[in-house]
């Protein structure tokens, strides 16, 4: 790795990396049939944000990165609070559908772009040969809400994601949880424009009367948020055999009154970030992170003790705040880490773990808990601060599902035949009820979880899972193992289970 001479740029060589064609437009249009190819593309520009001009681009980013962006999706977690283990179970089905169909392959283009890697997306001949229908709406499905992500968060800042259907921006609440309302997918806050963001995600072989579905769903979002300034963001993001994965974003910009304030605010300046950069500040952002990594909490709460184990991070988290490139920092630009993790394995062997874990405390190293998400080389955690606030926030959501009927998953009945238009009314309703309860209680919460947040620091994590022993720190060595990092999150793969390449 050579590496780079500006402190705030990453090396541009990972092995996981692919260029990602973005155009944008101002409104839908046809297809860009080829142009992914053939257009010039412009750099991405340095800092995250909206660019200043329509276009194509050609951002490079890694799978890692792609990966992360799985987390947004409906929030099943107050149906599993008498079943954590299912967790696991959904964020499979989150990443399956990428690793199936998805693959990689080298391209000719007309222009070249210095930095960029020459390698893209594409559907492998699995889809291309053997899936049917249904399963390429599945696939469709998720990369449209995977790549609407990365590219809302990971390119442009915006901060954490939400479904409209559990209600869209404080004291709007009540506006979009409408069942027959034609809305769109998600809504954000971006912190440096200091707009709310709208967001439609469609993804698949996307053509050109889907998109105009899209925009219109948009167009009912804005009827409800015309007072305020927003954008709506539509995100084409599609890939047929044969071709690259491109995104088309096509966006608006609506002038109006300035985003309500949050519940309580950030002290002090606030700069670009992600919640995460904000935890010490704001109780926003706390929850907001805990709500975010609720379902990864349940798998790692409900996983066998075996399964789980510690990795080993600088507690220093200023090298691992978003930068232009990304929420997520591989760990090959972190080579504190690799050098420390080298000094407690120089000073104790494995079987000497609670020597190699105090050594590694004393020495500036924190251990993020992990697991491996069965079926899968996914492997996250998080650490014991933000592990001790998911469980807190955890305990006061299981109080309040006891409170709203039908919420749990072992108390829906089967036999009671019903449309599966009116069970989605049933259940859009239990949602509804149930964050209108978080909402109430939001108050008395808030002060919970942040305790948890400081206490969780020092708290080793036997204590925190309820076990024994503490997980074992792992230190090995695994040249293989391409691992990524935020302030309070991990992730890691192994670089023979990329998607597939072809030449």
């Amino acid at each position: 790795m050579i590496p780079s001479p500006f402190a705030d740029v990453p090396p541009l060589l990972y092995t996981d990396s692919v260029d990602i064609p973005v155009v944008f437009r101002d409104s839908p249009e046809a297809r860009p049939f080829k142009q992914w190819r053939t257009a010039k593309p412009a750099p991405w520009p340095a800092t995250a944000g909206f660019p200043a001009k329509n276009g194509w681009y050609l951002p490079t980013t890694t799978w890692r990165e792609i990966l992360t962006a799985t987390e947004v999706g409906r929030d099943i977690t107050p149906n599993l609070l008498r079943l954590p283990q299912l967790a696991s179970s959904e964020l499979v089905a989150r990443v399956a559908p990428l690793y199936a169909y998805l693959g990689t392959h080298a391209v000719d283009t007309k222009h070249t772009l210095a930095g960029s890697k020459g390698r893209r997306l594409t559907v492998n001949p699995v889809y291309e040969y053997g899936t049917e229908r249904s399963a390429k709406n599945a696939l469709g499905y998720r990369l449209g809400m995977t790549m609407a992500e990365w590219a809302t968060r990971s390119l442009m800042g915006l901060g954490q994601t939400l479904h409209i259907e559990d209600g869209g921006p404080p004291a709007l609440r009540d506006k979009f949880v409408s069942t027959s309302a034609k809305l769109p997918d998600l809504w954000g806050l971006h912190e440096q424009e200091n707009l709310y963001w709208m967001i439609e995600a469609k993804g698949g072989n996307v053509r050109g009367p889907r998109l105009w579905e899209g925009w219109k769903q948009l167009q009912g979002g804005s009827k409800v948020l015309h007072e305020y300034a927003h954008r709506r963001i539509l995100v084409g993001a599609s890939v047929q055999p044969q071709g690259d994965l491109f995104l088309t974003i096509d966006h608006d910009h609506h002038a109006g009154k300035p985003p309500l304030p949050p519940t309580v605010s950030i002290t002090g300046p606030q700069p670009p970030g992600s919640p995460e950069d904000h935890l010490g500040d704001s109780d926003d952002a706390l929850m907001g992170t805990a709500r975010a990594q609720m379902l990864v909490y349940l798998a790692l709460s409900g996983a066998q003790p075996s399964r789980l184990k510690t990795v080993a991070l600088p507690a220093d988290r200023t090298n691992r705040r978003r930068g232009a490139r990304g929420v997520t920092t591989p760990l090959e630009r972190d080579t504190d880490a690799y050098a420390m993790r080298s000094d407690v394995r120089a000073e104790f062997a494995d079987d000497a773990q609670p020597g190699r874990r105090e050594y590694a405390r004393a020495l500036g190293l924190d251990d993020f808990l992990t697991y491996r998400v069965p079926g899968t080389e996914l492997r996250l955690g998080m650490s014991r601060q933000l592990f001790a606030a998911c469980a807190q926030l955890h305990r006061e959501d299981q109080l309040i599902a006891e409170r709203t009927p039908g919420m749990r998953a072992e108390d829906v009945r089967a036999d009671e035949p019903a449309s599966e238009e009116a069970e989605e009314r049933r259940r859009h309703t239990q949602r509804r009820v149930f964050r209108e309860q978080q909402e109430e209680e939001r108050a008395r919460i808030e002060p919970r979880v942040r305790a948890a947040f400081e206490d969780g620091r020092d708290r080793p994590w036997r204590e925190l899972l309820h076990t024994q022993n503490d997980p074992r720190l792992d230190l090995d060595e695994d040249p293989g193992l391409l691992e990524a990092a935020t302030a309070e999150t991990h992730l890691a793969i192994r670089e023979d289970d990329l998607p597939h390449h072809e030449r």
